[in-house]
């Protein structure tokens, strides 16, 4: 199992790999003005590797010094120099929650979101269109929170590019990502989370799920209510995990012009399941759901398991809500595209980097159950964009993705 590559050609943040992986994922939200390079590398360079306590302290600590910087100017005065501030203190308050997720109840997890969402809430209030933030009722007994970014103040109906995040991800990190990018082609954006998502996981307490569309059906109803989107002109992005969930939403949600997964991933779940040894795959086949937990519990919480290791299968049990990695693993697995690609009408492209082992052969997978559908594209290490989902490169993603995407429009 793995979410970072170890043989990463990048300078590495951290000696350990799976902080040097999520601190490279945060400083390259500076492309999209979420954060700035050298606040990210001095507090890269105060934590201890390995240390998730060190983490959130460091983050927590810039988190702050941001936030209160940008109380202490006059949004009405500076709205320029508040909203830059604000979007990087809602990163660090996010950072500073990326490692707390083993202990469940940690207060801490519930609390920063609160600071997060506060802080970006100021942020998104101060751009020249102000973001919108809408909760979609579904009749599937949740909401699906949803930020809208409007292209032009006018009132002509614009193209409109869905983005979803993936299995740790917030709609928060993919205006960063990716909204800034869609906005700059005078595209309205909305960005989205389900199930086992972020803010959804924490206000309602229900974590992933299968049947995807029931999460995107709803969202695409409310975008055709607005008088400034063109529903004949759609195209939904996912991203990581979300690789996965888009082309699963799409297999039921035919509105889109254009579907984008990057990384493509046809099942996450059992490629992740495979990652362990022989024994614990046997001991899962066998369906002793004790002795499993068991065995999954000692290896997430021994101090010499790799952080990549524990952080992977905390966020798991933390992002489907379930203390029990059994059901953590059977309900990963079920959620993939087998069956279901004969089903999307869309054409997809399936992005695919050429150094991430995080979802080896996964994208590959994909374009080939898709056939003539995909639209493949590997991205290249030596020019930077070939780690999971072009971290840190995601203008050459942009320029690939989003110009294939203008082509149905």
């Amino acid at each position: 199992m793995t979410n970072s590559s170890s043989n990463t050609v990048n300078y590495q943040l951290s000696a350990d790999p799976e902080f040097a992986f999520v601190l490279e994922t945060f400083l390259s939200l500076a492309n999209g003005g979420g954060v700035s390079t050298g606040e990210v590398l001095r507090a890269a360079s105060q934590i201890i590797p390995g240390e998730f306590e060190s983490f959130y302290d460091e983050f927590k600590f810039l988190a702050d010094q941001m936030y209160a910087l940008g109380k202490s100017s006059d949004p009405r005065k500076h709205p320029v120099s508040v909203r830059n501030v604000m979007f990087r203190a809602s990163s660090y308050y996010r950072a500073a929650d990326f490692f707390l997720h083993g202990n469940q109840d940690d207060p801490r997890i519930y609390s920063l979101w609160d600071s997060q969402t506060a802080a970006f809430n100021q942020a998104i209030s101060l751009l020249d269109i102000p973001g919108e933030r809408v909760n979609v009722t579904t009749s599937n007994g949740f909401y699906v929170p949803v930020i809208f970014y409007k292209a032009s103040r006018g009132r002509e109906r614009r193209p409109t590019i869905l983005v979803g995040n993936g299995y740790d991800g917030a709609q928060e990190d993919s205006y960063h990502m990716a909204c800034t990018e869609i906005l700059a082609r005078d595209w309205n954006c909305a960005t989205y989370e389900g199930p086992g998502q972020p803010t959804v996981r924490r206000d309602q307490k229900i974590g992933f799920i299968n049947e995807w569309w029931n999460v995107v059906t709803p969202v695409v109803d409310y975008l055709d209510t607005r008088h400034d989107v063109d529903c004949e002109k759609l195209a939904l992005v996912g991203i990581s995990f979300g690789g996965s969930l888009a082309p699963i939403a799409a297999s039921h949600e035919h509105r889109f012009k254009a579907i984008i997964a990057n990384d493509g991933i046809y099942n996450l779940g059992q490629f992740v399941a495979a990652q362990f040894s022989p024994a614990i795959q046997e001991l899962f086949a066998s369906g002793n759901s004790t002795a499993y937990d068991a065995v999954i519990n000692e290896i997430r919480t021994n101090a010499t398991t790799s952080t990549e290791v524990r952080w992977f299968i905390d966020q798991g049990l933390f992002a489907f809500n379930t203390t029990s990695p059994f059901d953590w693993m059977t309900r990963f697995q079920a959620i993939g595209l087998e069956g279901l690609t004969d089903s999307i009408t869309s054409p997809v492209f399936v992005g695919a980097g050429q150094d991430d082992d995080s979802t080896a052969g996964q994208p590959q997978m994909l374009a080939d159950a898709l056939g003539e559908k995909a639209h493949y594209v590997l991205f290249a290490t030596d020019v930077g964009a070939g780690e999971h989902c072009q971290i840190g490169a995601w203008s050459q993603f942009a320029q690939s993705a989003f110009d294939w995407v203008a082509t149905f429009f």
